[in-house]
């Protein structure tokens, strides 16, 4: 059994989770709930919500819980302190775990490296000030940034709200003809149930949130050979 401790923000979709661990054996995902603050997708909100004293405050239960990793299972409120400032965030929160640890945010950087995408489109539920800070955190990391989609979207409880035809057709206006993968970031999105259909709406790998935290913390764990048909190209046995 591989254990793999998330820190999530509030309460919105991490229902994705157990579904992950149903279509991975042997696989276990402790859940932290944050301390949310304000609901808002808004550049202050997000950098106290990822705060070093809110992720702290979690992580002994995950100790506890005999966690090989943690995962900051938050894109925004870790590319909100851009390339130099989330490296620290993680590292303050891998010394108070005494743990592995990253974010979301990293997690779509190896991500994509791992499913050979260097050229990516970001297809986001975020206002588009916050969007773009995400844009520059993928072009910090090396990543060619050829399109980006913002659905102006501020809370997440609203982004927890939407149904499968809504992530679908976020997906397929995000794509860009030149992306290699399409990037996905909000952990507030319901999306596991449906990457076999979103990557068929584009012909190319779709990297989620939820997926991409899972992944990065089974990374972390060094757990080789974790695959699912029912999980995208970056859980494929290939990959």
């Amino acid at each position: 059994m591989t254990t793999v401790g998330l820190l999530y923000p509030g309460h919105s979709a991490e229902d994705d989770y157990p579904r992950v661990e149903a279509l991975l054996n042997g696989l276990n995902l402790p859940i932290v709930h944050t301390d949310i603050g304000e609901d808002a997708h808004r550049v202050d909100v997000l950098q106290e919500m990822g705060s070093r004293e809110r992720l702290a405050a979690g992580v002994e239960e995950l100790r506890l819980s005999g966690a090989e990793s943690v995962v900051w299972a938050c894109t925004s409120g870790s590319f909100v302190y851009g390339w130099e400032g989330a490296h620290e965030q993680i590292r303050a929160l891998a010394a108070a775990a005494g743990l592995p640890a990253s974010s979301t945010a990293f997690g779509f950087v190896h991500a994509a490296r791992a499913v050979g995408a260097e050229r990516v489109a970001v297809a986001a539920t975020y206002p588009g000030d916050v969007t773009e800070l995400f844009v520059r955190f993928l072009e910090a990391a090396g990543l060619e940034v050829v399109g980006n989609r913002s659905s102006e979207i501020v809370t997440a409880a609203e982004v927890a709200a939407w149904d499968r035809e809504q992530v679908v057709q976020l997906v397929r206006t995000g794509d860009h003809p030149q992306a290699e993968a399409v990037l996905v970031p909000d952990t507030a999105l319901h999306t596991v149930a449906y990457l076999p259909e979103l990557e068929a709406a584009v012909g190319k790998p779709v990297l989620t949130a939820n997926q991409v935290t899972v992944w990065e913390g089974l990374r972390l764990a060094e757990r080789r050979g974790a695959w699912s048909t029912d999980l995208g190209r970056l859980f494929a046995r290939e990959a």
